[in-house]
């Protein structure tokens, strides 16, 4: 969701800058408000909170108080249930959202979602952006989803690293370790090979990113590495919070591993970015700003077509670890070295 959150700013961003002195309000869920922190082309955040999922009379009041805004516009990128109920209650005059079938009447205008895209964007942006179609913006678009920190976040981050002993003058990598669930993660033994991989390329500083409930599959990746690799890895420094990982991240000079909310968090703060995708993931729709220098993304897909022939994304999730097998790191290795080097010199 983290992801979503931060694509769906540029809405906000592009709205504030179109039309300046509206009331721009931003319904988001409660978990990831650290991402919007600063932000300032939204006026007014609208939670969506735990209680409005479990009980009906809190979603309700919920309702009610959208009510009450008599907004004019309410553009819908999320176009489920949930919000379904909202675009009705916003008494707004204008709606906007994705076209599906049978969801005509909810909405005054629909945009059909591109499929296929010639640019780099990323096709979820290039999607979100299209939800401003109908309101004909006379201004350049902006297109890429940021983050901002403050100098006593950045301050905090520099006596973390201090008091860690790291030394700010090597680069460091951030590696997103353990993707969001076992289908979206890449095989534990072949990532520590990726990062002695990296070790090898120089005296630099790796951190892992891994949530505390998965420290025993990163104590697997770390105690698979070479003795060599593990005296450059800080393993236990970790952000408390949402916050303090972004204040981390910005010190760090890229970030390599597993998609997810770490990689879209590190691409908001314009950190050079190389991700590793799950077979059965459509890498279209994520592979963001994807040039081949800053931000690089390999796919088994593009080495073993052969593989998916036939095969749907519901048969290849159900055989992740099948085909996670087949993506060795030899496979990466070409295109991880000139990423590095690139970044590193």
């Amino acid at each position: 969701m983290i992801g979503d959150v931060l694509v769906s700013s540029i809405l906000c961003d592009n709205l504030r800058k179109a039309y300046p002195k509206a009331q721009i309000d931003f319904m988001v869920y409660e978990s990831t408000v650290a991402v919007l922190q600063g932000n300032t082309s939204f006026d007014n955040l609208i939670l969506f909170k735990e209680k409005h999922q479990k009980s009906k009379w809190e979603y309700f009041k919920l309702l009610k108080s959208i009510r009450t805004e008599k907004y004019d516009i309410v553009i819908d990128a999320y176009s489920k249930l949930e919000s379904w109920l909202v675009v009705l209650f916003s008494g707004a005059k204008q709606k906007i959202s994705y076209w599906k079938k049978g969801r005509g009447f909810l909405y005054t205008d629909t945009v059909k979602r591109k499929k296929t895209s010639n640019i780099n964007l990323g096709l979820i942006i290039e999607q979100r952006l299209a939800l401003l179609n109908p309101l004909h913006l006379d201004i350049e678009l902006e297109t890429l989803p940021r983050i901002y920190v403050t100098q006593e976040e950045n301050d905090l981050a520099a006596s973390l690293f201090d008091s860690y002993g790291i030394d700010l003058f090597k680069k460091t990598i951030m590696v997103s370790l353990i993707g969001s669930s076992s289908d979206k993660t890449y095989p534990l033994e072949y990532m520590s090979k990726l990062v002695d991989f990296m070790a090898d390329k120089g005296d630099i500083n790796i951190l892992f990113n891994y949530f505390p409930k998965q420290i025993e599959d990163a104590k697997k990746i770390y105690n698979g590495c070479k003795e060599s690799t593990k005296q450059m890895i800080y393993f236990s420094l970790l952000g408390k919070n949402i916050r303090e990982f972004i204040a981390i991240m910005n010190h760090c000079d890229m970030i390599i591993g597993n998609d997810g909310g770490a990689i879209n968090m590190a691409k908001a703060l314009e950190k050079p970015s190389f991700i590793i995708f799950s077979p059965w993931i459509d890498k279209k729709g994520w592979a963001t700003f994807e040039d081949g220098i800053n931000h690089v993304s390999l796919h088994l897909q593009e080495f073993k077509p052969d593989l998916f022939e036939g095969k749907t994304a519901k048969i290849i999730k159900k055989e992740t670890i099948a085909f996670y097998k087949e993506f060795t790191p030899k496979l990466i290795f070409p295109a991880l070295n000139t990423f590095l080097k690139t970044h590193l010199e």
